[in-house]
């Protein structure tokens, strides 16, 4: 068992709003975060890309097809120009930067900001993107902002970088228990893995706690899916129905 972690991981299942309140307004902005502050979640969950001119900022796709601008995508302008594009004319709904946005929400709860490093973008601007972040977050001592990834080999650099940083590993779900076997005896330093709803189960959220690691789980909307991650008792239940979510859990 690893012994690595300063915290036991919590009693009650901790439920985060996914890109804020989702539902109820635009992704990843300061009206979709305010929102779910409405309800009594732990914590928000948000998406960090990297503009052209090395911001970085709060999106989750690449593309820019949510704003009409089909095939351009979120690293073919600086900063400047993507405030001009993205509801410019709202301060509540346009885009928003990692720095504003802990600045803003850091003391008012937890906070798992995913950092999305894919192949199409170079591994320069995947560092780089990974420095920002975890110097935008700073001294963390309650280890109350965690920091995830589908790119293993940018938690590695990140842990390289920062070795305090508690960082979550999000499983595809073609990924297995084999798989979380063996990133468990060469990785010891991840703070938990966050998996599918619809590939999570007893027996890998039974291994992770039996190595003292958080266990996560995406995206769970429907009353099925967040009963089955509850009487799993996952760690961290990641919502677009933050509200259903706590409904169910405080039941």
């Amino acid at each position: 068992m690893n012994s690595m972690l300063e915290h036991s991981q919590p009693e009650k299942c901790q439920v985060f709003a996914h890109r804020g309140a989702n539902r109820e307004a635009i992704e990843n902005t300061r009206n979709a975060f305010d929102k779910a502050l409405r309800y009594a979640i732990d914590g928000i969950e948000t998406d960090v890309q990297l503009s052209r001119d090395g911001v970085t900022v709060l999106w989750h796709d690449r593309f820019l097809d949510k704003i009409g601008m089909s095939g351009k995508h979120i690293d073919d302008f600086d900063y400047q120009q993507l405030r001009a594009l993205i509801n410019p004319d709202s301060d509540n709904e346009g885009i928003m930067t990692l720095d504003d946005f802990l600045r803003s929400y850091r003391q008012r709860c937890r906070l798992l900001i995913e950092v999305k490093n894919r192949d199409w973008e170079p591994v320069s601007r995947h560092h780089a993107k990974m420095r920002q972040t975890l110097d935008l977050i700073g001294s963390d001592p309650g280890q109350r902002i965690l920091v995830s990834s589908f790119n293993l080999a940018s938690l590695e650099y990140a842990h390289r970088y920062r070795v305090e940083s508690p960082l979550i590993y999000n499983f595809e779900t073609g990924q297995t228990i084999g798989d979380a076997r063996k990133l468990l005896a060469t990785h010891a330093f991840l703070h938990g893995f966050c998996l599918s709803i619809d590939s999570i189960d007893q027996a890998i959220v039974d291994l992770l706690h039996d190595y003292d690691k958080c266990a996560g789980v995406y995206t769970c909307n429907s009353d099925d899916e967040i009963t089955k991650a509850l009487q799993l008792g996952v760690d961290i239940l990641i919502s677009d129905l933050p509200q259903r979510a706590l409904m169910l859990r405080d039941r």
